[in-house]
């Protein structure tokens, strides 16, 4: 297995670590043979190119469309928070993607003890950020179904959250900095970026990459689990209180919620289904390599590469997902398109934006509804 393809060591890497050299033990003996640049490795570099150059496209395109296109109609304060989750997918793109491919191919480390700090801590920076910023889309969703009077308050509620998750996000990858350094291995030319010497004992570092999993994948799941358990509830209530004739006897149970807000639910819980499925089995992985180390000696090489390279794929997930649940985001998309054909025409696009849909019916209704606000009367 190369030497730096990745078990998923967050202590390590941010999402990765390598499997000898990047760890707390002692560095390599004599008779040590270098890593080489091998044939799964070149499949996970391959495959991540691929997904970096969709993933970078498309971001980029749900990032514009909602600061400058037709998704600037969305509700104010839902495009912080799909701003807010394309830019934490971009730095999943711009750091994560190339950094992995460029390791991999040179095997060692060639950029120096300031580089390697800093793109460790950038790595695990961006991958906090990206988990966070799930967390805070569902706690949004999670006010927005249980609490619908809240609404009014929910732009400035919005902000705090994400500040407060950029803020832990940089806090919790700081160490990222200074427990990681540049060491060249004694009694042969291989210098790699490793922790090597900033924990005495191997259990240390099993606490940090476990605390580092807690926080990453454990607690955001807990509370996405919990958001969105808590609105299927409130959602089968609302049904069986219309069929029994409470209240909205002309309504039916989902109608009890407006249109536009069930559908940005809709979008959200499988955006956070895309990151549960992806990342699960590279977790898992990881897990099974702090407890059971000699288990890299069992496992095929080309599994770890296939697990992490599934897990880059709910980068690509995202906007995917965004763009079939928004019809402002496709007509920006056709638009751009048929603006460099030449034969395109105006009423030609605007034929084309109407079939894509009236893109303000997507905005949702911060004012609950009239219905809602009975109940809660009630």
């Amino acid at each position: 297995m190369s030497e730096n393809s990745s078990l998923l060591m967050l202590g390590s890497q941010g999402t990765s670590m390598n499997s000898s050299s990047n760890s707390s033990v002692s560095p390599p003996s004599a008779d040590w043979v270098a890593p080489t640049f091998t044939r799964a490795a070149q499949f996970r570099v391959v495959a991540t190119l691929v997904l970096f150059l969709f993933a970078a496209v498309s971001n980029l395109a749900v990032l514009i469309s909602v600061a400058r296109g037709r998704g600037r109609r969305l509700a104010s304060h839902l495009r912080p928070l799909i701003m807010s989750l394309a830019v934490a997918d971009l730095m999943m793109t711009f750091i994560v993607m190339p950094l992995d491919m460029v390791w991999n191919v040179t095997v060692q480390w060639y950029a120096g003890d300031a580089m390697c700090k800093l793109l460790c801590f950038l790595k695990l920076f961006a991958m906090h950020s990206s988990a966070f910023i799930l967390v805070v889309i569902s706690l949004d969703r999670h006010h927005a179904i249980l609490r619908p009077l809240d609404s009014f308050d929910a732009k400035r509620r919005n902000k705090r959250m994400l500040l407060l998750a950029w803020s832990l996000s940089l806090l919790l990858a700081s160490p990222q900095l200074f427990i990681f350094r540049v060491i060249k291995a004694e009694g042969v030319d291989f210098t790699q970026c490793v922790t090597h010497g900033s924990f005495q004992q191997r259990w240390q570092e099993t606490v940090y990459n476990m605390f580092l999993f807690v926080t990453l994948y454990v607690v955001p799941l807990l509370v996405m689990s919990l958001c969105y358990t808590r609105i299927l509830i409130e959602i089968n209530h609302q049904i069986h209180k219309s069929k029994g004739g409470e209240s909205c006897l002309r309504r039916s149970g989902t109608d009890m919620i407006p249109k536009a807000r069930m559908k940005t639910l809709k979008m959200t819980i499988i955006i956070v289904v895309s990151f549960v499925v992806c990342w699960t089995p590279y977790y898992l992985l990881g897990i099974w390599y702090w407890f059971h180390p000699q288990m890299i000696q069992v496992t095929p090489e080309y599994v770890n590469h296939i697990l992490f390279v599934f897990g880059n794929l709910n980068t690509c997930c995202d906007p995917v997902i965004y763009g079939l649940y928004t019809p402002s985001f496709r007509a920006d998309l056709a638009v751009c398109w048929f603006c460099r054909r030449q034969d395109s025409s105006p009423k030609s696009l605007d034929r084309l934006s109407a079939r894509q849909g009236n893109p303000s019916a997507e905005q949702e209704s911060d004012a609950p509804s009239v219905d809602q606000m009975r109940a809660n009367e009630e």
